[in-house]
């Protein structure tokens, strides 16, 4: 199958940085989008940014300019530059892939959704 592993998470103090990374992995044709979520407890998960392999991009309005969203598609890797770090974003960080696994699907325009298995990220002084 698939298999999304993510790294980089950890405590940060206010207006420090991070860099969340998620490779992806096992049966893959073709990635089309990918993504950051977040959740908090008690609260649903939420976009924080996504990427699709075309490039264009797509920032929840909370984190524009802070930050940034890339992807490697050779080593089927996206990443999650997080700059000027504020308490309000701690939470667990999801990234997700939505994989074509074969030509098949790809022919078919179905695509999966695959999830990270999530990583803290506390902003705390």
């Amino acid at each position: 199958q698939v298999q999304l592993v993510e790294s980089g998470g950890g405590l940060v103090q206010p207006g420090g940085s991070l860099r969340l990374s998620c490779a992806v992995s096992g049966r893959i044709f073709s990635i089309n989008y990918m993504g950051w979520y977040r959740q908090t407890p008690g609260k649903q998960r939420e976009l924080v940014a996504a990427i699709t392999n075309s490039g264009s991009l797509n920032y929840a309005d909370d984190v524009k300019g802070r930050f940034t969203i890339s992807r490697d598609n050779a080593k089927n890797t996206e990443y999650l530059q997080m700059n000027s770090l504020k308490p309000e974003d701690t939470a667990v960080y999801y990234c997700c892939a939505d994989v074509f696994r074969d030509n098949s699907d790809y022919q078919k325009r179905t695509a999966y959704r695959y999830w990270g298995q999530g990583t803290q990220v506390t902003v705390s002084s």
